[in-house]
């Protein structure tokens, strides 16, 4: 039985002393609530209303529950208002690249606070931000998808270890064989020199950021097609070892400048643009209340991952709270 169903029925039907107006006010049919009644009187072994005169009259036992089937419903409503008042308060996880900047993360768990909505940030590789939208687990993430279907852009390139005797506190600067910036870097750039005593073409590592089907087989098949060896590209297990075969000059690495900087490391763009990175912002389904990502966090998240915006879409994502004190395209989360 679903005793608060057939409380409702029992109280509504005080409340109108009338069966039929009872029913109506619940949305239900006359015989289906005079079913409820009668098996809550079975249930209770007395009768809750005397059905001899024409119009509905309470029992004495009837009256002496009333009270208590009032309160029970009464907290049972009480308890949805607390569940969803939890529901609207409750952490918010939001999935990001694990190689996003630690004070971009902070600025979005700030921005949550100020806008009431709290979160939780989770650094995650990409299926299993894909997979937690999915279940529910997330509520917003960044989803990996094609460059040429996506609203936010980050462009990749080719991170190498600066060149020797450069300071530590010297900006950047790509080395020759990666080609000074503003000039992109061409995969058959890359391909060794003939020649005996002639370097090798240096490994590409890759991280799981960019080890999703789509992003892997475009590379391989622009691999192939600019002469380089089979086997040069390869994924790296850590980014933490991938950044210290880069840094120690044995490895290039395919990432975002932004990523790229952080570390120290010399940068250049890719100049095939279907190699960068597309991102789109997606919320759960699984979760009341959550029918998009909020303007000011997808800001915030093409700002930790250094992506630029459709124009589309950067017209429409106005400056989130407390932004005050940064320029205008980090507002716009508009970098590279």
């Amino acid at each position: 039985m679903d005793l608060l169903a057939h409380l409702e029925a029992f109280v509504a039907a005080v409340d109108e002393a009338s069966f039929s107006r009872a029913a109506d006010r619940l949305g239900i049919a006359q015989p289906l609530l005079s079913r409820r009644i009668k098996t809550l009187e079975e249930h209770y072994s007395g009768l809750l209303f005397d059905r001899t005169r024409r119009q509905v009259t309470t029992t004495e036992f009837g009256l002496l529950l009333l009270p208590y089937a009032q309160d029970v419903l009464d907290r049972a409503q009480r308890l949805r208002q607390i569940a969803e008042s939890a529901h609207r308060s409750a952490v918010r996880a939001v999935a990001v690249p694990a190689d996003c900047a630690p004070a971009a993360l902070a600025r979005i768990i700030r921005a949550g606070a100020e806008h009431g909505t709290p979160l939780g940030v989770r650094e995650l590789p990409p299926d299993e931000r894909e997979s937690g939208l999915a279940d529910g687990s997330l509520t917003y993430t960044l989803l990996r998808v094609a460059p040429e279907d996506a609203t936010l852009h980050v462009p990749l390139g080719l991170a190498c270890a600066p060149p020797s005797g450069t300071p530590d506190d010297a900006p950047a600067v790509p080395t020759a064989r990666l080609r000074p910036r503003p000039r992109a870097v061409h995969l058959e750039d890359l391909r060794p020199r003939r020649g005996r005593g002639s370097p090798g073409a240096r490994p590409i590592l890759t991280t799981r950021e960019d080890q999703v089907p789509h992003a892997q087989d475009r590379l391989s098949r622009a691999a192939a097609r600019s002469g380089l060896p089979e086997g040069l590209i390869r994924p790296a297990e850590t980014i933490a070892g991938a950044l210290a075969e880069m840094l120690a000059d044995r490895v290039t690495l395919l990432c975002s400048e932004p990523f790229a900087r952080r570390n120290g490391a010399s940068w250049a763009p890719l100049a095939d643009t279907s190699l960068h990175r597309g991102y789109d912002a997606g919320a759960t389904r699984r979760r009341p209340g959550v029918a998009h990502v909020p303007d000011w966090l997808a800001a915030l998240l093409a700002s930790a991952v250094g992506a630029t915006m459709t124009a589309a879409t950067a017209s429409r994502i106005t400056a989130p709270s407390g932004a005050a004190g940064h320029d205008a395209p980090s507002r716009l989360a508009a970098h590279g």
